[in-house]
């Protein structure tokens, strides 16, 4: 069973949770109201896509760069890659196209953050060949990393380099179930200007946090296969568009599926709002304007 997946979504609340107190404190420092957005999926593959790619299509990703302009890059989790594919991944995207790796599970789940130097190297030597087109690496850890690694966390994120976007997303309700353990966790957080990833999914809204920790948002959101998926995108684009009025510097949003399917279409929805509403000019994807609902 995939994380937060439920078999009736129309029985789960789907509201949005008003942001934390300290978010808005957190946006005023940005005062930036025309902020980067990134929006995207976590894979390009056409088996993962199904009916977004046309006909004759060979190269999947310079397709999709031309559809999108970020990737939630989740092979990373899996292995770190040569330069030579980086590299290859770099020429054949789009110029304003961004990569968003994840840390691999080496890193995060065999090593626990823990006796890793030498695998942390490894993937910020690949990753570095994105050149400008790196977004924000995200690190995310199991429901079973709870608040008794708060140390290791901590001095993973300390040593962290100051010049790599980092979002940690945490599974544990621990985290935030305890309101001295997620003080103290964000002020780690806020102290580093490492982003706190927001995980959208019906079956864990214990993680729901709404707390920034600084002028940028990572929000992963996965739909349900059902009609409130719409409901939910239209709610975060509320949401974007009161941190935008706050001063957001950098939307970073990333679609995911319970079941993968219709991706395309919840991303294009967002996508045109903000177009129409925000006056920018961000790809929308093409195929994505039929509802699978």
């Amino acid at each position: 069973m995939k994380f937060g997946k439920v078999e009736n979504p129309e029985l789960y609340p789907s509201d949005l949770p008003v942001d934390h107190s300290d978010t808005q404190l957190v946006l005023a420092s940005g005062q930036n109201h025309t902020p980067k957005v990134f929006i995207g999926c976590p894979r390009w593959a056409k088996a993962e896509l199904k009916g977004f790619y046309p006909k004759g299509v060979k190269d999947e990703l310079s397709y999709y760069s031309s559809q999108f302009n970020a990737i939630e890059l989740n092979a990373y989790y899996y292995r770190i890659f040569p330069p030579s594919i980086v590299e290859g991944w770099y020429d054949r995207s789009s110029p304003d196209f961004m990569f968003f790796p994840k840390v691999p599970q080496l890193i995060s789940q065999f090593r626990r953050l823990k006796n890793c130097d030498d695998a942390l190297n490894d993937f910020f030597l690949s990753i570095s060949h994105f050149k400008e087109k790196l977004g924000t690496v995200f690190l995310q850890m199991n429901d079973n990393y709870g608040p008794q690694n708060f140390q290791d966390l901590t001095a993973f994120l300390n040593k962290w380099p100051k010049d790599l976007p980092l979002t940690v997303e945490l599974r544990n309700s621990g985290w935030y179930s305890d309101s001295h353990v997620a003080n103290d966790l964000c002020a780690v957080l806020q102290e580093n200007k490492i982003a706190h990833t927001i995980t959208d999914t019906l079956g864990r809204r214990d993680l729901m946090h709404m707390r920034l920790t600084n002028s940028s948002c990572f929000v992963r959101f996965t739909g349900a296969n059902h009609s409130s998926d719409v409901t939910r995108i239209d709610d975060w684009f509320d949401r974007l568009t009161l941190w935008k009025d706050q001063g957001i510097s950098q939307i970073n949003f990333f679609v995911h599926q319970t079941i993968e399917k219709d991706l395309q279409m919840l991303s294009a929805r967002l996508i045109s709002k903000i177009n129409k509403e925000w006056g920018y000019e961000l790809p929308v994807p093409g195929s994505s304007q039929v509802s699978l609902f």
